[in-house]
């Protein structure tokens, strides 16, 4: 028996003994061999087998419990696994359901909804009530799916003539009869915790004891954090402060959480519809989902509303592709407001120490202990202690939390479905003169950083330069360092660098390589979809675009000044007027989109969020993507960008890692700081750039690639039966309405318009009410 070096070579050698372990304690809800519900048969379209195998798992969670998650790689088909998995759960030809999602989704989802689940009825959440800007919807509007367009046609009400459905039996059955069918309600995120506008509330006394301070009316004593220190009204300019003080008049000294905020009377009076839904509306609705979940992880008004719909629907289902960022604590604000009662149950609180207590759990700590030699030989070295989270979550997070509550599906598990998929780092050698400057820019950096090493702001400032100088070598500017002065006891600017500033009318080798690839694409019949982060002060997607269309290539460049409920739109005039490359910053695409049209995607800039890599990079490899896709990173050799791409193809190999995906010998060699800024610090200062090289990462994450998606390009994928179900769909479902796309998402044909008896109107002259549900 060879002897076993490393994880790996046990993991190979007794992986089919420990695979029937696992499988023996811990037996899936849903197997292969399992029967699906004859429900699934339904379906407008057909789910593949390890899309069955997790509806059917959520489907048995939900019998056992209200909450579930699927963590599904972007173009599983996450939108179809959670209609399908409500429609196979319900046991009532009608039922209701409420998707929050991301504003640009919104109309993407009312139409996979259409060509999903047979008969459904869908609605836009457009506001809480009637009335508003006359130019736009408000309220509850219906849509039908016109020509594969959204549009909104049918009946219309409010929440309130809702919630009277809920609490009046004539008015059931006025929905009923009205909606006899599967209702889905969707609403975008940003508009679900739209609420009224708040203003500070404490007290400033214009005498007294307190005169000046700013005090608790609740208490009528300042506000203090400690036991010295009073706020002072600078202290409150944007954050929303509360404190807990003894309720007065109360002998039992009893404490209460008092909010030192309020309504602000002077501005728009309203009230979020989540928050109406959860006060007025407690299961109103049989299920909620809540698409990309991660991002309402943190402690914000949207994560909030998540919690909300988690604590008045009867099921709860969370959609994601990037459940864990790295962190195990990325994940607590989510258990909490999913599975509380657990969460309580384990012994931890809602909030900082709660979290704290959960890292030393479940997460890795790092704690590093400094030792400064001193002058005086009688006395101990002075030292000081500090502890850092780091990357990476117990194996005990998965079993004790997310095994028991998530479905996961990977791309491999529909990779026979499937075109090829490549990635390629091409590094590109500076032109001598850009050479020069850059490394005189990299010099100065590098003695800034080393005077300055705990300065955030300079280390900051300094990374980006070097990031973009290359891209941009232009315009940047004098680089400024802030930093504190002891004798003047305030902070004082100092000159880091002064960039060289070259030829603004000539093209550099990056782009000529650019340029060159895009042509190639072209010529091969396949459009681009380029990326590049700096947009603002240096604009590099303008730059690309002047020099893409001097080479005689039809660009267009979108901005996030298009709004992106329309995005999708927009990406479809432009293939409509002949668009053969799209520039556009990673995050404006990188959820919800299908860029199948784009089978070649070009990094010109990565930037080093490894969320927004991942979900950019596979924009256009998804279900319904016949051509092989390519995805092309482009670097300058030797410089802070072949660093970053270096850095993130190790984050990578972590990413696959943690997903259940072992990544063979790239994560033996993963050596990172708390963040990516520290690490390409620490490469530029004290590494020098030695080390293994980016291309190097890169060929092993390509590696990987292709162990768990096995090349298929000479396969030929046939889509005509979804586009014949989209179809039938839409012509069973709808009548052909004339007009564009941008007229169609606001018009507003003739609605079914009847009055609750109880309801009583208000003429308003300025803006017309509209009809309730009811009549």
């Amino acid at each position: 028996m060879h002897e076993l070096l490393t994880i790996y070579d046990y993991m190979r050698s007794y992986s089919q003994l420990l695979g029937e372990r696992i499988l023996d304690e811990y037996a899936a809800l849903h197997s292969f061999h399992d029967q699906v519900s004859p429900r699934l048969k339904q379906l407008l379209r057909t789910p593949f087998a390890a899309q069955q195998i997790a509806i059917m798992g959520v489907v048995k969670r939900w019998q056992a419990a209200r909450t579930a998650l699927i963590v599904a790689e972007c173009g599983t088909g996450k939108t179809l696994m959670a209609l399908a998995a409500m429609h196979a759960h319900s046991r009532k030809p009608h039922y209701t359901a409420l998707a929050m999602v991301p504003p640009h989704l919104v109309l993407k989802w009312a139409r996979e909804a259409f060509l999903t689940i047979p008969g459904i009825r869908v609605f836009l959440v457009d506001g809480l009530r009637n009335g508003g800007e006359p130019n736009q919807p408000h309220g509850i509007n219906e849509v039908r799916l016109v020509k594969g367009r959204v549009l909104r046609d049918g009946i219309r009400s409010s929440l309130s003539d809702l919630r009277m459905a809920r609490f009046h039996t004539s008015a059931r059955k006025r929905w009923s009869s009205v909606c006899s069918q599967p209702a889905l309600f969707i609403v975008g995120r940003e508009r679900a915790k739209l609420g009224y506008f708040w203003r500070h509330a404490f007290v400033i006394p214009r005498s007294g004891r307190y005169f000046g301070c700013t005090v608790n009316p609740d208490s009528g004593k300042p506000v203090m954090v400690g036991d010295e220190r009073r706020l002072t009204a600078e202290d409150f300019l944007e954050a929303k402060i509360g404190e807990v003080v003894d309720r007065c008049g109360d002998q039992s000294r009893k404490q209460i959480h008092s909010a030192l905020w309020q309504a602000d009377e002077t501005k728009i009076p309203r009230m979020a519809p989540v928050e109406f839904i959860g006060r007025y509306m407690p299961r109103w609705f049989d299920y909620a989902i809540c698409d990309e979940i991660h991002q309402l992880a943190g402690d914000t008004a949207q994560g909030n509303a998540l919690g909300t719909l988690a604590s008045c629907t009867d099921r709860v289902l969370g959609l994601t592709g990037t459940l864990l960022g790295g962190y195990a604590d990325d994940v607590f604000n989510t258990l909490f407001r999913l599975e509380a009662a657990k969460m309580k149950q384990r012994g931890y609180e809602w909030g900082a120490s709660g979290r704290t207590a959960f890292v030393q759990d479940y997460g890795v700590l790092e704690t590093v202990t400094k030792v400064e030699a001193i002058d005086n030989a009688c006395s101990n070295a002075r030292s000081t202690t500090s502890v850092h989270r780091k990357p990476g979550a117990s194996p005990l997070l998965f079993g004790e939390f997310l095994m028991q509550l998530c479905a996961f599906v990977f791309l491999d598990d529909i990779s026979s479905e499937l075109p090829a998929y490549e990635e390629e780092l091409v590094g590109v050698a500076m032109d001598d003169e850009m050479r020069v400057a850059y490394e005189e820019l990299e010099q100065s950096i590098r003695e800034a950083l080393r005077k300055n090493r705990r300065n955030r702001s300079v280390l900051s400032t300094m990374l980006n330069a070097l990031l973009v100088y290359p891209d941009h070598p232009f315009g940047i500017g004098t680089l400024y360092g802030v930093r504190f002065d002891a004798e003047a006891r305030r902070k004082v600017k100092f000159v880091i660098a002064e960039p060289r500033d070259l030829a603004e009318d000539c093209q550099y080798s990056k782009e000529r390589e650019l340029v060159a690839r895009v042509k190639k694409e072209l010529a091969e019949g396949r459009r681009c979809q380029i990326f590049a982060v700096y947009t603002r002060k240096h604009d590099v997607n303008a730059r690309l675009e002047k020099i893409l269309k001097e080479a005689g290539i039809h660009t267009a460049v979108l901005r996030a000044n298009v709004d992106t409920a329309k995005r999708e739109a927009w990406y479809e005039k432009q293939i409509r007027q002949g668009v053969q490359a799209v520039i556009a910053h990673p995050r404006l695409v990188e959820t919800g989109l299908d860029l199948l049209e784009f089978p070649t995607i070009i990094f010109y800039e990565s930037g080093y969020s490894l969320h927004t890599l991942r979900q950019a990079s596979r924009r256009s490899w998804r279900i319904g993507q016949r051509r092989p896709v390519r995805v092309i990173f482009l670097c300058y050799e030797n410089t802070m960008q072949t660093a970053c791409l270096r850095l993130m193809g190790k984050k990578l190999l972590v990413a696959l890692t943690m997903e259940g995906k072992f990544a063979g010998e790239g994560l033996q060699n993963v050596d990172e700081e708390d963040d990516m800024l520290a690490e390409m610090a620490r490469e530029l200062v004290e590494k020098n750039g030695i080390g293994e090289s980016a291309d190097a990462v890169w060929r092993s994450l390509h590696a990987e690639h292709q162990k768990l998606f096995p090349a298929t390009s000479d396969r030929k994928y046939d889509d005509s039966s979804a586009a014949d179900q989209c179809d039938r769909a839409g012509a069973a479902l709808t009548q052909p309405v004339e007009g564009d796309l941008d007229s169609a998402l606001i018009a507003v044909p003739d609605r079914q318009s009847v009055l609750l008896p109880w309801k009583r109107r208000r003429s308003r002259a300025a803006i017309p009410e509209q009809g309730s549900l009811f009549g």
